[in-house]
């Protein structure tokens, strides 16, 4: 069975969150057209997983290039390591994703950027190859929602935008096909319009989620 990993990274919960509102909305519409997907939810702020630590850098670096093995490292790398393995293994075994983040202070919650720590996993999700690196997991699709306070698409601020960029960059560089992300904008500069920009996203959302059904892989 086809399987939709759903990885939010928003504290505050659905009844206060505008982003999460929007994803259940995308989340409503994949399903309407594709009820038989499985669906499995990863909320990053109430979920346990590998931190980017001493150990788990040591660890990482002495498998990968130093020649260790796994009964040679320390009791603290050691179970760190497979910890992360065991979240890679997990990932890989979905065919899509649906990434759901604000942004803050230019960038998505740092949780997010430390749960994408754990899924560069050399000759698991990507590997080393005479023309560089080669990521693995084809065949597989993801797309990101975003909210923003602020007015990004089409202005100067624009550049200033990281958090979308990099979720983008890491997940291509894995080889997964990325679809255009669904952007909700401009809610803190525009309190007045935040009903009308709320809908227009849930809308933005279901339509991404009928495309992203119809891009489903074939395994």
């Amino acid at each position: 069975m086809e399987k939709l990993l759903y990885v939010t990274a928003n504290p505050k919960g659905l009844e206060k969150s505008k982003g999460l509102k929007i994803g259940e909305a995308f989340l409503e519409s994949f399903q309407e057209e594709r009820p038989e997907v499985g669906i499995s939810r990863i909320d990053l702020f109430s979920f346990e997983f590998p931190q980017m630590d001493a150990d788990l850098v040591l660890a990482r670096g002495k498998l990968a290039g130093y020649g260790y093995t796994l009964d040679q490292l320390s009791q603290p790398e050691r179970e760190k390591i497979t910890k992360m393995h065991a979240l890679t293994d997990e990932f890989m075994t979905y065919d899509y994703y649906v990434f759901v983040s604000p942004m803050w202070n230019l960038n998505s919650p740092a949780v997010l950027k430390a749960f994408i720590d754990n899924l560069f996993v050399s000759g698991k999700t990507f590997a080393h190859t005479p023309n560089g690196p080669k990521g693995l997991l084809s065949n597989k699709q993801a797309i990101h929602i975003q909210t923003r306070g602020g007015q990004y698409t089409n202005t100067p601020m624009q550049e200033l935008e990281s958090g979308d960029r990099y979720l983008k960059i890491a997940l291509r560089f894995l080889g997964i096909n990325v679809m255009e992300t669904v952007v909700a904008e401009g809610f803190d500069i525009n309190p007045q319009r935040v009903p009308e920009i709320l809908e227009q996203g849930i809308i933005n959302a279901r339509s991404a989620a009928k495309a992203f059904a119809k891009g489903l892989v074939q395994v």
